[in-house]
């Protein structure tokens, strides 16, 4: 095989194998000559060697842009759950809020209601002790009515062999000063009354509390027969007997009160001590109910 060397326009030398001899068709020797290496050769490899960094670039730039989509699609879908999850969140939250107002409000109306039905309790309860009261008082009427049936006129009440008018029991509205009021019991055959002892000190007490819806003050109290007319400060009843008990004054009575004094007695009732229920007053000024007292027939 014959080898062969050419020079290039660069000065450089390229050597060349022949590898096929033949005739043409007219009769011609011909041969064919391959190149055996040098710049070509490299030109060739390298131009490959590119295309394929290219194609695997191209590769890498396609698996890229696909792991970008991929992971913006999963980068997505992991928002829309946190975003979902969160309302879920917030929506079990603002039921849970509501629930709890409700609860609370519920609470506060139970809580007025328990109130409310504890103070009609105790309305009902006082209603109770009222009732009791007035049961007992009635009573007490009763007592004395039926004690006195047959002996004293209604609405005159029977105690110890007298008969008492307590003015009230005829008219509520009637009031007189205790001139008047001693007239008015001699007119009835009766005069003002004497109270003797503790029994019917107690008697009239007790009939007060039973006839008089305040029975503790003075102004609904009653006019006795007790008076210091004659002499001040010496307290005389009307049959003549001088009072020598301190015991059935008010604390602080008698007191002479005002300019004109105060020189007749009123008997009231007292819750916190059934002997003191006596006060002065103004004979002429002070208008009340009074008491009357005569012998049972």
């Amino acid at each position: 095989m014959e080898k062969l060397r050419m020079m290039t326009g660069g000065g450089q030398k390229v050597t060349f194998k022949s590898s096929r001899v033949f005739f043409n068709n007219d009769g011609q020797f011909r041969s064919r000559i391959f190149p055996q290496g040098g710049v070509g050769s490299s030109q060739w490899f390298l131009l490959c060697l590119g295309l394929l960094n290219l194609i695997l670039l191209i590769i890498m730039i396609i698996l890229g842009v696909t792991c970008a989509k991929v992971k913006e699609g999963s980068l997505a879908t992991s928002n829309e759950l946190n975003y979902l999850n969160h309302s879920k969140v917030t929506e079990s939250e603002e039921e849970a809020n509501k629930a709890l107002d409700s609860a609370l409000k519920n609470h506060t109306l139970l809580k007025k209601q328990i109130e409310q039905q504890k103070a009609i309790n105790d309305a009902y309860q006082r209603q109770i002790e009222t009732l009791r009261t007035e049961k007992t008082s009635l009573q007490s009427n009763i007592s004395f009515f039926e004690g006195g049936c047959g002996k004293c006129h209604t609405p005159w009440i029977f105690y110890n062999s007298s008969c008492y008018f307590f003015s009230n029991l005829e008219s509520a509205d009637v009031k007189k000063n205790w001139v008047e009021s001693k007239a008015d019991c001699v007119n009835r055959g009766a005069d003002l009354a004497v109270i003797d002892d503790q029994e019917e000190q107690k008697f009239v007490s007790d009939t007060i509390k039973a006839v008089k819806s305040n029975p503790s003050s003075w102004t609904n109290g009653f006019w006795v027969g007790l008076t210091d007319m004659e002499t001040e400060g010496t307290w005389v009843w009307i049959n003549n007997v001088t009072e020598v008990e301190q015991r059935y004054w008010m604390d602080g009575e008698p007191n002479n009160h005002g300019l004109d004094g105060e020189n007749c007695c009123i008997t009231a009732y007292s819750s916190f001590n059934p002997w003191k229920t006596r006060y002065d007053g103004k004979c002429q000024l002070h208008n009340l109910h009074w008491l009357c007292e005569m012998p049972s027939s």
